[in-house]
């Protein structure tokens, strides 16, 4: 599979010298500043040259603000799980939220002898690392660990602290037993350049993709990691020359290869700043308006498809997401109580050009988890006359909610997909993981981050910066706030019930292949997601025009 969709991050991998500590410092801070994503360092504890990892991280944790922080990787023999896991979810507590966790089964096996750790078969190595993954997983979860494992056991361990954010789990891995494992069981794969150069990356990244569709996660749950080195010069060649080569490469290896994030080995500092201010964006850049092709392209495949498809149901779906439909019957009644609501408050006031996109009120389901006809509504009394500006964050709010409708019809039609044989159930839940539906979890000024993450590339705010903003500057705009935290927790709540009933479609006839009654349930699910997200974003859009084009973000 070429691009997993995964946000592109850039990170720093320096060499944790004890004979230059200082440097190591400020190489972190500099990585920081210039807006790095992560900061890695490798865990040898048996080099007498190297600093010790997490104490480095912990001091790193202190002098950083933005940067997230990991060992590359840990030597798991040497850091018994339950006591790593208390680390990590320590730092994690001490950062606000900035730890990853890098786990490998060790390597230099002498070594790991003389410093008191076992000697492990390569067998046992990935049993033991298996173990370590429960156990981990189990002490940031809370509550009782026990792990009764051949290479470890943990029996009754009162767990604390939590983490205060999901720790991913990376893992290094080459061989196919470990690939598998990625597959399974952690967050992220991060090969070396070293041991893996790109050309033999496509073979792991197939071994790790079929593990992932078997074990039902799909191959979009791994995030693709990638140490790399390289230098600025005059040179041909990978990762040589400028910063538009080194650009140009990366942006291949990411939609290529699937390869998200980019770890950096040097310890130049001219080096890391060039990476991150030149090399970094114009990545950025070039993924961006890649993927954007692609989805464009993608679309319009998409609506020829759903043009030659026949059978009056699938006509039926894909008209309701344009919001073309117009059921007879029973239907009518509704479509006309949530046309009036959304005809009731048009804005009167002059130089305002963005307007809410019509919602005639047509439904797959009678399922939609509210009252579409008691909604609070807000109006605006103020005359006010919009300059040409004001109407930028409105318009921006209907960009990002014309995203979502467009990443609905995806949804639609990956199922429709699935349904006739012509993609797996890995590939669906591998769409929904990708999509902003699912990213920003529907929390308060959900699609603010969607927006902010299209204008500034990776910048977030807060998620509970937009609307407590609006609340204060508008009054009366309260209970409409109060309705769309509802609709936002239901909205969460109804991709993750679909997500879940994916998962219920592996292997459910016992050969692998999607029975009719799951397939039905599925479709069933998305139906009535379809029918809440229209609703929600026509309600929203009707409602927040305004306020946004008086009052802005924040």
């Amino acid at each position: 599979m070429p691009d997993y969709g995964h946000e592109i991050q850039f990170g720093l991998f320096p060499s944790p010298d004890a004979a230059n500590a200082q440097h190591v410092i400020e190489l972190a801070m500099l990585a920081d500043t210039t807006g790095l994503d992560v900061v890695s360092i490798q865990d040898h504890p048996y080099q007498r040259r190297h600093l010790d990892t997490w104490t480095m991280l912990s001091y790193l944790g202190a002098v950083t603000t933005q940067i997230h922080l990991s060992p590359n990787v840990v030597s798991l023999p040497l850091r018994p799980p339950a006591v790593l896991a208390k680390s990590a979810a320590t730092l994690d507590v001490l950062t606000s939220g900035r730890v990853e966790l890098g786990l490998g089964t060790g390597a230099f096996w002498d070594a790991i002898v003389a410093a008191g750790g076992p000697r492990r078969t390569p067998g046992e190595s990935v049993a033991a690392l298996a173990e370590a993954i429960e156990i981990i997983r189990q002490f940031w979860a809370g509550g009782s660990v026990r792990v009764a494992g051949e290479h470890y056991r943990v029996e009754g361990l009162q767990a604390g602290p939590k983490p205060v954010h999901d720790i991913p789990i990376w893992v290094g891995a080459y061989k196919p037993r470990m690939l598998r494992l990625t597959a399974r069981l952690a967050d992220a794969w991060v090969p070396s350049m070293g041991y893996a150069d790109p050309a033999a990356l496509p073979e792991l990244n197939t071994i790790i993709d079929e593990a992932a569709d078997k074990a039902g996660r799909g191959p979009v749950a791994i995030k693709r990691l990638y140490n790399i080195v390289g230098e600025f010069g005059s040179g041909s060649g990978l990762l040589k020359g400028s910063p538009e080569n080194w650009a140009e490469q990366l942006s291949e290896l990411a939609l290529e290869q699937g390869m998200s994030t980019f770890i950096l080995d040097t310890d130049d500092p001219d080096t890391v700043r060039r990476y991150a201010l030149e090399v970094a964006p114009a990545v950025r850049e070039l993924v961006d308006t890649e993927r954007e092709r692609r989805r464009s392209s993608a679309a319009i495949a998409g609506k020829r498809r759903s043009s030659d498809d026949a059978g009056d149901a699938t006509d039926h779906r894909s008209a309701a997401i344009a919001g073309k439909v117009r059921d007879p019957g029973d239907a009518a009644e509704s479509r006309v109580d949530v046309r009036a609501q959304s005809d009731a408050r048009p804005e009167a006031s002059s130089g305002l050009t963005v307007r809410a996109t019509p919602d005639d009120g047509s439904r797959l389901t009678d399922a939609v988890p509210w009252d579409e006809g008691s909604r609070p509504t807000h109006t605006d009394t103020s005359g006010r006359t919009y300059a040409e500006r004001d109407n930028a964050a409105p318009q921006h709010l209907v960009d990002i909610h014309n995203g979502l409708r467009s990443e609905l019809a995806q949804l639609r039609d990956i199922l429709s997909q699935v349904e006739q044989g012509h993609a797996t159930v890995g590939q669906a839940r591998s769409v929904i993981n990708t999509m902003t539906m699912r990213q920003n979890n529907w929390t308060l000024g959900g699609y603010c981050q969607a927006y902010c993450r299209i204008v500034t590339g990776h910048h977030t705010l807060e998620d509970s910066s937009v609307f407590p903003h609006l609340r204060a500057a508008e009054t009366g705009l309260g209970p409409v706030i109060d309705q769309l935290e509802t609709e936002h927790t239901h909205i969460h709540g109804l991709v993750e019930g679909l997500d879940r009933a994916l998962v219920g479609l592996v292997g459910t006839d016992g050969t692998g292949t999607p029975g009719r009654q799951a397939i039905a349930e599925v479709q069933a699910a998305l139906d009535v997601l379809t029918d809440a997200l229209l609703s929600h974003l026509a309600y929203e859009e009707r409602e927040l025009i305004g306020p946004l084009a008086r009052h802005g973000f924040y």
